[in-house]
C-alpha cells in the first residue's frame, strides 16, 4: 500500500474526504441531542422512545461496524467508505421526513447501517493513505477539522429546533456527503489490504445485534413493568444469552468479526476499555445535560446549544497539538490527565441545582463544560492513535472498527440503563413527595406515570387546580435530583478511565504487535 505525506495534493484530499464524511455523523450525534425535546414535543415520544431514537442508529452501528472495518481490509477502504456514505445519507433523508417515532427509529437504524460501513473507513483510510511518521498529526488534524466544522452543530440546531425545524439536522447530511463522494471518486486512490482474503462473519453481527438490542429493550421496559415483569428481565437475560453465544462463535469462527487474540495487546485492550467507559459517561452527561437545560432550566434549545461553545473551542485548539505532544512523550499522560479532567467537568456539573437559568450559566454550567472540554481536548487524538498504533498497519480497519464499536457500545449501555435509572429516581422522588399531598391513589399514580416523560412531565388531567404548581415543582425537583445522581456517576466513570489509562497504558509509545 502506498502511503503519502500529508503535505501532498493525495493526503490533503483524503484528509478533506475523510472529514467532511465524519462530519456527517458528528453533527447527525451533537445536534440531535439539542434538537429531543422538539421532537419529543412533535412526535408525541415519550422518554423511552427518544432512547429508542438514539439507540436504533447506534445498535446497528456497534453491531456491523466490525464488519464494515473488515470488509473495507478485503473489498477495498475507499470503496466500502463510499458505499456508507451513500446509504448514511439516504437514511438521513429518510429521517427528515419521518411522520412518527416508528418511522424515525426504523430509519435510524438505516442510517446506522450506513454509518457501520463509513465511520470505520474514514479512520482506515487516512491511516492507512498518511506517511507512518505523520499519523499522529494526521489525526490531530481530523479531531480538530471535524469538530471546527460541527461546532456549529448545536448552534444550528438550537436554532432549527426554535424555529421547528429540527428535521433539517438530518438533511444538512446530503450535501456534505455528496461532496465527499466526489473528492473520493476523483483523487483519491483505493486501498486494500492484499492479505485480507478471509470471510465475514455475519453471523457474529446479527447475534451482536440481537443481543445489544435485547439488553436495550429490557432495560427500557424496567420503568414502565419493574424487573420483575417478564419483558424486563426476559429480554435481558435473553440479551446476555445473545452475547454469550457471540462470545463461543468469535472464539470458534476460523474468520471471526472480533478477533479476541488482539486483546492479548495490552496497549489496545487498556485503550478500548478506557473508551467503554469515557465514552459511556460523556454520553450519558451530554444527554441529560441537554434535557435539564431545555426542559426544567428554561434554556432555549438555541442556548443550550450556544452552552457547548466552550467544548468545541477547546477541541479545535487543542486536539491536534495534542497528537502531535502525544507522539513525542508517549500517550499516557494524555489518557490519564484527559479522563480525570473530564471527569471533574462532569462532577461540577453535578452540582448544578434546580435553580440555573440561563442568567447563571457562567457561574453554574460553565466551569464544568470547560473543564470537561479541557480534558477531551487532550483526550481525543492521542486514544485513537494510540489504538491505531498498538497493531500493525495491516489491521487498521480491525482496530477502527473495534474502538469505533466500543464507543458505540458504551453509548446504548449508557442511554439504555441510565435512561431507565433516571425515569426509576425521577419517580421514587415524586411519589415520596407526593405524600404531602391530599391526593386519592389513582391520581398519584397518574402523577408518578408522567415521570417516563422525565424533564417533558406535565400534571395529568384530574390534578386539582391549587395542587398543579405543586406537583410542576415537583416534577422539577424531582428531575434535578436523578440529573444529579446520574452526573455525579457520570464523573466517576470519567475518573474510572483516567485510572485504567494509568494502569495499562505504557510510560512510552508501545510497539505494534
Amino acid at each position: 500500500m502506498s502511503t503519502y505525506p500529508l503535505s501532498s495534493p493525495t493526503g490533503r484530499n483524503v484528509m478533506a474526504a475523510t472529514i467532511l464524511a465524519s462530519s456527517m455523523a458528528f453533527i447527525d450525534g451533537t445536534a440531535l441531542n439539542v434538537v429531543l425535546p422538539s421532537l419529543q414535543n412533535q412526535l408525541q415520544a415519550t422518554a423511552a422512545g427518544l432512547f429508542w431514537v438514539l439507540n436504533a442508529y447506534l445498535l446497528m452501528l456497534a453491531a456491523l461496524i466490525l464488519v464494515g472495518g473488515a470488509l473495507g481490509d478485503r473489498l477495498g477502504r475507499k470503496r466500502v467508505f463510499m458505499t456508507g456514505i451513500i446509504v448514511f445519507i439516504a437514511g438521513s433523508a429518510a429521517c427528515g421526513l419521518a411522520a412518527t417515532v416508528e418511522q424515525l427509529v426504523l430509519f435510524r437504524v438505516v442510517q446506522g447501517g450506513g454509518g457501520a460501513l463509513m465511520i470505520p473507513g474514514s479512520l482506515s483510510l487516512l491511516s492507512s493513505s498518511v506517511d507512518e511518521n505523520e499519523k499522529g498529526k494526521a489525526i490531530g488534524t481530523w479531531s480538530a477539522f471535524t469538530t471546527l466544522v460541527t461546532m456549529g452543530g448545536p448552534v444550528l440546531g438550537g436554532a432549527l429546533a426554535d424555529a421547528g425545524l429540527w428535521r433539517y439536522i438530518f438533511f444538512i447530511n446530503v450535501p456534505l456527503g455528496l461532496v465527499s463522494l466526489f473528492i473520493l471518486r476523483r483523487h483519491v486512490p483505493e486501498q486494500r489490504d492484499a492479505s485480507a482474503t478471509s470471510g465475514i462473519d455475519y453471523l457474529g453481527g446479527a447475534l451482536t445485534a440481537l443481543g445489544l438490542a435485547s439488553l436495550t429493550f429490557g432495560f427500557l421496559r424496567m420503568p414502565e413493568y419493574g424487573f420483575s415483569h417478564w419483558q424486563s428481565w426476559g429480554a435481558i437475560a435473553a440479551g446476555v444469552a445473545l452475547l454469550a453465544a457471540f462470545i463461543v462463535v468469535e472464539v470458534k469462527s476460523p474468520h471471526p468479526m472480533l478477533p479476541l487474540h488482539l486483546f492479548r495487546n495490552r496497549t489496545f485492550s487498556g485503550a478500548n476499555l478506557l473508551t467503554f467507559f469515557l465514552y459511556a459517561a460523556m454520553g450519558t452527561g451530554m444527554l441529560f445535560l441537554s434535557l435539564n437545560m431545555v426542559q426544567v432550566q428554561g434554556y432555549s434549545q438555541l442556548q443550550s446549544g450556544l452552552t457547548f461553545l466552550p467544548f468545541t473551542v477547546l477541541m479545535i485548539l487543542l486536539a491536534r497539538p495534542a497528537g502531535s505532544w502525544a507522539d513525542k512523550t508517549g500517550p499516557r499522560p494524555f489518557l490519564v490527565g484527559g479522563p480525570l479532567l473530564a471527569g471533574t467537568g462532569l462532577f461540577l456539573m453535578s452540582l448544578v441545582g434546580k435553580t440555573a437559568g440561563p442568567s447563571a450559566y457562567w457561574t453554574t454550567f460553565f466551569p464544568g463544560i470547560l473543564v470537561m472540554g479541557l480534558g477531551m481536548s487532550f483526550t481525543v487524538a492521542p486514544l485513537t492513535a494510540t489504538v491505531m498504533g498498538s497493531l500493525q498497519p495491516q489491521l487498521s480497519g480491525t482496530a477502527s472498527g473495534v474502538n469505533n464499536a466500543v464507543t458505540r457500545i458504551a453509548s446504548v449501555f449508557a442511554t439504555a440503563i441510565f435512561g431507565a435509572l433516571a425515569v426509576l429516581l425521577f419517580a421514587k422522588d415524586v411519589r415520596s413527595g407526593l405524600d404531602t399531598f391530599a391526593m386519592n391513589e389513582s391520581l398519584k399514580t397518574a402523577v408518578v406515570a408522567e415521570t417516563t416523560n422525565l424533564g417533558n412531565a406535565h400534571p395529568p388531567g384530574g390534578v386539582p387546580a391549587d395542587m398543579t404548581a405543586g406537583v410542576k415543582a415537583l416534577y422539577k425537583e424531582g428531575f434535578t435530583t436523578a440529573y444529579q445522581k446520574i452526573l455525579l456517576i457520570s464523573a466517576i466513570m470519567g475518573w474510572l478511565s483516567g485510572i485504567i489509562a494509568w494502569w495499562m497504558i505504557p510510560k512510552k509509545k508501545s510497539t505494534p504487535r
